[in-house]
């Protein structure tokens, strides 16, 4: 809790706000759009899960690599997400992705896992690595966030 203007904020912290989603079954639009869910969220580290299909084929006959970065964005983001206090926000300023292997709509259930590796007051550092069904790596990513205040009425479906 923190005072706000003589009076008592309870806003939930960043951690809150993703157990909140979690229980509450919610999802951004972008896990809509691309069918993958946040399963798992402690201090600093996250789950998302998504199965390929077809529908993010490239002309070439593959997942398109954007699919990969999307997850490994999230998981980079929302681990980052989970160590914000109340009012705070982030976005990523920087993703660099190694493709190691590709994804087809035999890969199974993909599994990003981001965790952060420092959050400072306007900075913030994480990673993540993506592994197909079969539990090989995929993907990797490292990320840089930037960190910032929001308006208590903010938006999105972090917002509780």
């Amino acid at each position: 809790m923190s005072v706000v203007s003589d009076r008592i904020d309870t806003a939930p912290d960043g951690l809150e706000q993703l157990k909140a989603m979690l229980v509450g079954g919610l999802k951004a639009p972008i896990g809509q759009t691309l069918a993958f869910d946040l399963v798992e969220v402690e201090l600093g580290r996250v789950v998302f899960e998504g199965r390929p299909d077809r529908s993010v084929y490239n002309p070439l006959g593959a997942v398109h690599g954007g699919y990969a970065a999307t997850l490994l964005d999230s998981a980079c983001g929302i681990a980052t997400h989970s160590t914000l206090g109340p009012h705070r926000g982030h976005t990523t300023l920087e993703l660099k992705v190694s493709y190691l292997r590709g994804l087809s709509e035999d890969s199974g259930t993909v599994r990003a896992t981001g965790r952060v590796v420092s959050v400072g007051r306007r900075v913030a550092f994480a990673e993540a690595e993506l592994h197909d069904g079969a539990g090989r790596l995929c993907a990797t990513a490292t990320s840089t966030l930037l960190v910032f205040d929001v308006e208590p009425q903010g938006r999105g479906a972090l917002q509780a």
